[in-house]
């Protein structure tokens, strides 16, 4: 995207994400800075994650990325943006940077069968509500899936995984 980046990510190990944010901001502020003749930081802030359901929502984030840029209306269709991995999934060209996920596997029994229901996974449009709740997740940085998968990380991590109203929460009156 023009503003921002959208990464589904799978890390291999505990604190791989935060050391790959880190390496990728610096090396690509550097690069950036260096090729338009500038200096200082490219970011507004810290990056944004969150965990991810894998079973459930492992494809509805991979759509929700990949119809990024024709939600934004810079492209017509997901193989038109350069930098989008549907070509990849939708078999019409190799990515040796993409490790295919668990459930993208389970699409099709041989390549081309998982290419071709990947595509068919395109056309349709996210429903408004998926959109709406994979984007509250993020914002908040909360664990999306199911209540059991909540509570898997709520035991893990010892953090509420909920997401909140927006807002100040409304005040508790000790008044009738």
């Amino acid at each position: 995207m023009d503003n921002h980046v959208h990464l589904l990510i799978s890390p291999g190990e505990v604190g791989a994400l935060p050391r790959l944010m880190h390496t990728f901001a610096r090396n690509y502020a550097r690069r950036f800075n260096d090729r338009h003749g500038r200096t200082g930081t490219l970011w507004e802030g810290r990056y944004r994650a969150c965990m991810v359901d894998s079973s459930r929502y492992f494809l509805a984030c991979s759509r929700y990325i990949e119809l990024n840029p024709v939600r934004a209306w810079i492209v017509a269709r997901p193989d038109d943006y350069a930098w989008s991995s549907w070509r990849a999934h939708a078999g019409k060209r190799f990515d040796p940077l993409l490790t295919p996920q668990q459930e993208y596997l389970a699409l099709g029994a041989d390549p081309a069968a998982r290419a071709s229901a990947y595509r068919r996974l395109f056309d349709e449009a996210l429903p408004d509500e998926l959109v709406a709740e994979i984007r509250h997740y993020l914002q908040q940085q909360k664990a999306l899936g199911t209540d059991r998968f909540r509570a898997w990380v709520e035991a893990r991590t010892g953090r509420f995984t909920g997401v909140r109203r927006a807002g100040r929460p409304t005040k508790l009156s000790n008044c009738p």
